[in-house]
């Protein structure tokens, strides 16, 4: 695993910068700004990570870094790693369709996942409803809220690929301590089965979705919803009598 540093045609560098999934309080994004300027970056970017790349000279690189440190922000990490979560302003103070917390949910798994190396770079990301903005079926591990205090989870998507891949229903009706437990399965499985640099999608591909499964009692008592949406994947997958 390293730091998403990446040298451009022209011959700056890129750096990727991470916060709470794209939130900066105003003293951070005035300080990005004045630190852009005092350490001579050429351009900031938006990312559709919710990230911001900064372009600089090479020698400027480790003024730029301390520069950060201060104002609470990160260099992403890149490599075998968990990259920073995307996540929508679906919560109950911000967008009026949002079915669920998906910001704070994202902001608390970014905090926990990442940069845990594993196999090939995983990509997270969090929708409050299934208008799905963040493009929670294009990532590694999606989640969807649903109402009622519940996610569906996604897993198997691809991005950034000449390959696109939309991911499948891995659990659904499943309440906030279980996603975060359900991605601690999925991550200890993929570093257990997947082969040497190879995608979660094609781990899963390869191995069929059940590799990833919860395993039974992982969720304590499933909700009635939950085993209703367990036993219609199960039926889907071609496994129903």
């Amino acid at each position: 695993m390293g730091k998403a540093y990446f040298k451009q045609k022209c011959g700056l560098y890129a750096i990727n910068i991470v916060a709470a999934c794209g939130v900066f309080i105003p003293e951070q994004f005035a300080g990005l700004g004045k630190a852009a300027q005092d350490c001579g970056v050429f351009r900031l970017k938006l990312t559709s990570r919710q990230t911001v790349v900064a372009v600089l000279d090479e020698a400027k690189v480790s003024c730029l870094e301390q520069r950060l440190t201060e104002l609470g922000l990160a260099v992403s990490p890149y490599g075998g790693a968990v990259r920073a979560v995307k996540a929508c302003a679906g919560n109950s103070a911000l967008c009026p369709r949002a079915l669920g917390d998906a910001l704070d949910l994202g902001i608390e798994i970014q905090e926990k996942f990442l940069g845990r190396e594993v196999p090939k770079d995983v990509k997270i990301a969090v929708a409050g409803c299934p208008r799905g903005c963040t493009d929670p079926l294009c990532a590694d591990f999606g989640v969807v809220a649903r109402g009622g205090g519940t996610f569906n989870i996604f897993l198997g998507g691809r991005s950034g690929s000449s390959k696109p891949l939309h991911g499948s229903l891995l659990a659904g009706g499943v309440h906030k301590e279980g996603v975060f437990k359900i991605l601690e399965h999925v991550l200890k499985q993929y570093d257990e089965l997947a082969l040497p640099k190879e995608r979660l999608a094609v781990t899963a591909a390869r191995l069929g979705f059940e590799a990833f499964s919860p395993p039974p009692g992982l969720l304590g008592d499933n909700s009635p919803q939950e085993s209703a949406d367990q036993d219609f994947l199960a039926f889907l997958n071609g496994k129903g009598k």
